[in-house]
């Protein structure tokens, strides 16, 4: 009989990790599709962009893989300089461990005792493994194995950004957590953690730095608390692609968990940049590739992309490069795009790249990207993290 931890283990093990070459090059053109297409030169262009912007100002990239669930592309970013990687679950941290990343950070707490001794578990074996923690109960627990095991584990302290999703309240109720971590025999405060996720998206440059500027105070201030105190807090990790260039001037965080930059996406690009009412900083390099398979009316071409291709917890997707249509849902395996005078003719059989409405949502339902140059693919990456929420 199986045990649910060699389940997950076996399931882990068996999804591949490095790149699949192919034998012989193709042209985009002869993908099968729905595909996950990656334009490396916009790809490698962002990821260059992101690594130099915060190297001028002394902040560490932490690059958050739960936008990408992809080892290769973990490896590429801390290649170019990241300080080490965000996994936003147990099973992530396992994927990127085992592909050889040596600095993880799990950004979800952990509460039930199958997850915790998970978590050790794949602690004994990664020394540069991190986990953020937001109660004195779990705390307390982690100390009890660590010690048994004779390890010390290193602990970030979530503090909530007033989103009521997770994390302890900052201030005072942080510095009493704080106490207890260094009052404890094999735990070490590593840093504090403050996502302000709510503020990633807002429309408009302004609004946006001055929002995350307001919510950010509390964090401040309760840094502050901590070193007043006598501890020790060296990392502030947070943030991401939507304050990217709004971190220095704050100077609260010198950690960045960014994700999305790497890729973009429709509702990351409409937010508006710094004097731009397009967020251009980082072009889109991440795609679905689909094909015109019917023309049921004169006026509509319907693809093979549909709810199972693209996220639909935002906008609908849109063509790369044509103008004049409309994306409409069309079910699970299609859409229906509307002929509002289209910048070029679509054919039957045309292949055409569509802009994802939410990046992280629909990597999570491929198994593949197909990364291209000059419109030839030569090896296929596995999102080997692809459906692990566990």
């Amino acid at each position: 009989m199986t045990s649910i931890e060699s389940f997950y283990r076996g399931v882990a093990s068996e999804r591949p990790i490095e790149p699949i070459p192919l034998s012989e090059p193709i042209p985009l053109e002869a993908l099968h599709t729905p595909a996950l297409v990656i334009d490396l030169d916009q790809y490698e262009q962002n990821l260059s962009t992101m690594q130099r912007h915060l190297d001028q100002y002394d902040i560490a990239l932490r690059a958050h893989t739960k936008m990408h669930k992809c080892p290769v592309i973990a490896r590429d970013q801390v290649k170019l300089g990241a300080r080490g990687v965000c996994a936003a679950k147990i099973s992530e941290a396992e994927v990127m461990c085992a592909a050889g990343v040596e600095d993880v950070l799990v950004t979800s707490p952990v509460a039930s005792e199958e997850k915790i001794r998970r978590f050790m578990n794949l602690r004994l074996k990664n020394t540069g493994l991190k986990i953020v923690v937001d109660d004195a109960t779990v705390v307390s627990r982690f100390n009890e194995i660590a010690s048994a095991e004779g390890l010390t584990l290193q602990v970030f302290i979530d503090i909530d950004p007033a989103m009521g999703r997770t994390g302890i309240e900052a201030g005072q109720p942080t510095l009493e957590l704080a106490r207890t971590i260094a009052e404890t025999k094999s735990l070490r405060l590593a840093g504090l953690q403050m996502y302000a996720g709510h503020c990633m998206h807002i429309e408009g440059f302004e609004n946006r730095r001055d929002r995350y500027h307001h919510v950010m105070e509390r964090g401040a201030e309760t840094l502050e608390m901590l070193k007043a105190d006598g501890l020790d807090v060296s990392v502030f990790s947070g943030g991401g692609t939507g304050t990217y260039n709004i971190e220095p001037d704050l100077g609260v965080i010198n950690e960045l968990q960014a994700g999305s930059y790497a890729f973009m996406d429709i509702e990351y690009r409409d937010i508006g940049g710094d004097g731009t009412e397009q967020f251009t900083d980082f072009p889109v390099s991440l795609f679905v590739l689909v094909t015109a398979i019917s023309k049921p009316q004169s006026r509509l071409v319907t693809v093979d992309g549909g709810f199972k291709s693209f996220a639909s917890d935002k906008m609908p997707p849109q063509f790369r490069d044509v103008e004049g249509v409309v994306y409409h849902w069309g079910g699970d395996e299609h859409g229906i795009i509307q002929l509002d005078n289209p910048s070029r003719e679509i054919r039957l059989g045309d292949k055409l790249p569509m802009l994802t409405p939410h990046c992280d949502p629909t990597v999570n339902l491929h198994d593949f990207y197909f990364p291209f140059r000059d419109g030839v693919v030569s090896e296929i990456w596995p999102v080997t993290a692809r459906g692990f929420s566990q």
